[in-house]
């Protein structure tokens, strides 16, 4: 039986880095991962691929609309599909032979197969032949991440009916696409899809898109994707979809149930409805592991589960269902493992939307400071006001900031912008370290730049915006 310090199963971005930074501290580190390639759903199926194809489709809507306003003459741009989806599967195949390298580099052994935690400190590993291969270690990281959530109702067959999964492999362009969720997922593939060539209903049961995001922001961004071509439907529910004849035929119902149905035809329906925890055949309940009402499995702040030996990270706890979270806490444990103090700030965990144009937002949202009662200032700067912005034709959205209206300490930061979400990470950095609006509007930034409009909207927070 091989013996570890540490077994991780999983190696999506909180598996792959916790199996790593635990081989950096010295511990003697295995990984298991039922699919073929490392990586998880981020690398494979989720966030690489999708922003290749949100590049790709960007570049091919500029090409078409902005190209001739800037004296480039060029032909209608053809769309290849075939060859853009093969650039899409090459960005997934750089990065799993990038972690595959990484595992190799830092001594670090992989297991093919499912897992599952057999007892204290025992994993097995179950390969798709059917043999089985038992392992032993002092610690065991559950990291599986998330699997789509379903619809009842509504059977996914990732042909016509897809999940985020079946949306980045369409083999044609829909004439129709329906859209359930007004989420991260839906609105970023439906804008792909919109951008070569489909018409595009997003179907939301509440009241607006982006559901959690700060409300001036939700508003700005549905205005912009329906100038762009969206169509929504907000208020509403998909009760069930026909897929007996050549389109699909979904029913639609007010959410709350009072009014008529309607029938929308479509020729495919992507359910974006949200993520829940992949928990299944990990032999979790069989050991007494406390899982809640929501299937997350509970941890304490250092990431134990209830059952000495085992810790669980990422997806399949509580808190944002993000790569880049997972990828902290992956750190954090394995440091603790190791006898540091791994921690993870959950005040600054940024978030991204890689539509265009992009939505980012770090900290508290102006709702929920109004519901805990803080008393904030709020500073807002357009990219109208923005010389680079104004010379790339790229003024749509804001940057909002809002801070403590006693400390000036920076609570939250908004911005809905061209290249939002790496103009977030100066702003993530500055509440790491409790900074104030002032240290950010003090704080010179290159002209021209699209990160002056952070600077300036911190200096709104005082009232003394330069350019606006």
């Amino acid at each position: 039986m091989a013996t570890y310090d540490l077994i991780v199963i999983g190696t999506g971005p909180g598996g792959y880095v916790c199996a790593i930074r635990a081989a950096q501290l010295g511990l003697k580190t295995a990984v298991v991962e039922k699919e073929k390639t490392y990586g998880g759903t981020c690398l494979n199926i989720g966030c690489i691929p999708s922003k290749a194809l949100l590049h790709a489709s960007e570049l091919f809507e500029e090409a078409g609309h902005a190209f001739a306003k800037m004296g480039i003459g060029v032909s209608a741009p053809k769309l290849d599909l075939k060859t853009m989806l093969n650039f899409k599967q090459e960005a997934i195949d750089g990065n799993v032979k990038g972690v595959d390298f990484l595992f190799k580099k830092n001594k670090i052994d992989g297991f093919k197969g499912a897992g599952r935690i057999a007892g204290p400190g025992k994993v097995e590993v179950k390969s798709t032949d059917g043999k089985t291969e038992m392992l032993e270690a002092k610690a065991i990281v559950v990291a599986t991440g998330s699997d789509v959530a379903k619809l009842k109702g509504i059977n996914i067959d990732e042909k016509r009916i897809v999940s985020s999964t079946g949306a980045l492999t369409l083999p044609s362009v829909p004439k129709h696409i329906l859209v359930i969720g007004a989420g991260v997922i839906g609105l970023e593939l439906g804008s792909v899809w919109r951008r070569l060539g489909a018409k595009v209903t997003v179907v939301e049961f509440l009241d607006g898109v982006l559901p959690g995001m700060d409300g001036e922001v939700r508003k700005q961004a549905q205005r912009l994707f329906e100038k762009q071509g969206m169509t929504f439907k907000l208020s509403s529910k998909v009760t069930g979809v026909d897929s007996s004849g050549k389109t699909l035929k979904a029913t639609i119902e007010p959410a709350k149930g009072e009014g008529k149905a309607e029938i929308l035809e479509a020729d495919v329906v992507l359910v974006s409805t949200g993520r829940v925890p992949y928990t299944d055949g990990l032999g979790l309940k069989e050991i007494g592991v406390k899982l809640d009402e929501r299937g997350r499995i509970v941890t304490d702040h250092y990431y134990a589960t209830n059952v000495p030996g085992i810790w669980a990270i990422g997806d399949v706890i509580a808190g944002p269902m993000l790569a880049h979270k997972a990828e902290d806490e992956g750190v954090a444990v394995a440091e603790i493992l190791a006898g540091q103090a791994g921690h993870v700030n959950y005040d600054v965990v940024p978030a991204v939307v890689y539509t265009m144009p992009e939505i980012a937002s770090v900290g508290k949202s102006e709702e929920e400071l109004k519901a805990a009662g803080v008393s904030y200032n709020a500073g807002k700067f357009p990219f109208t006001a923005n010389g680079r912005a104004k010379a790339n034709q790229q003024t749509d959205g804001f940057v909002k900031i809002l801070a403590d209206a006693k400390t000036d300490r920076v609570l939250g930061v908004h911005i809905i912008g061209s290249d939002a979400g790496n103009m977030i990470a100066e702003a993530a950095v500055l509440m790491e370290f409790g900074g104030s609006a002032e240290d950010l509007a003090r704080t010179c930034h290159a002209h021209p730049t699209l990160p002056e409009a952070v600077k300036e909207a911190a200096m709104a927070v005082a009232k003394r915006a330069i350019h606006m």
